[in-house]
């Protein structure tokens, strides 16, 4: 795990294959693809999990650092919304599994799950979506683009 902490390239495949299988699990070309939504959003589920375990040192300080009120306004903001994230995503994994009657034998309401499961799928989709604008300046970084203030100061 130790080299996948460090590998920038791993931590932008994991996050580009994570928002593959994200957006693969929202696509319903029929009602019989419920088996492949199944397994696309346990893919999903070990990238998410994956994620979280490459940017757990950075989880665990800004943390500390949130508890002890020493963040800027935009980076409690930032961490409001990954905590938020943590928690809908939490939600819709497991309701997602209780909605399979193989992993819910014997639990009523499968119904109820199966509804709960949609509507903090698509919370968690706009959360994602907030949570990349916060980070756009990263990702333009990661893919060698500079902003214009950037650009400005080398000439």
């Amino acid at each position: 795990m130790r080299a996948i902490r460090s590998s920038r390239t791993a931590k932008i495949v994991v996050d580009v294959l994570m928002t593959i299988f994200l957006v693969l699990s929202f696509i319903r070309w029929e009602d019989s693809n419920f088996a492949f939504h199944a397994v696309v959003g346990s893919v999903c589920t070990l990238l998410f999990v994956l994620h979280i375990c490459i940017h757990h040192k950075w989880i665990k300080a800004v943390t500390k650092s949130f508890l002890a009120g020493n963040l800027s306004p935009s980076l409690r903001w930032k961490y409001t919304i990954d905590i938020l994230l943590l928690i809908v995503w939490g939600v819709a994994i497991v309701t997602g599994f209780l909605a399979i009657g193989y992993f819910s034998a014997g639990i009523e309401g499968m119904a109820t799950f199966s509804r709960l499961h949609g509507v903090t799928s698509r919370i968690g989709l706009g959360l994602i979506v907030v949570h990349i604008f916060q980070h756009f300046p990263q990702i333009k970084s990661y893919l060698g683009i500079k902003s214009k203030q950037q650009g400005a100061k080398a000439r």
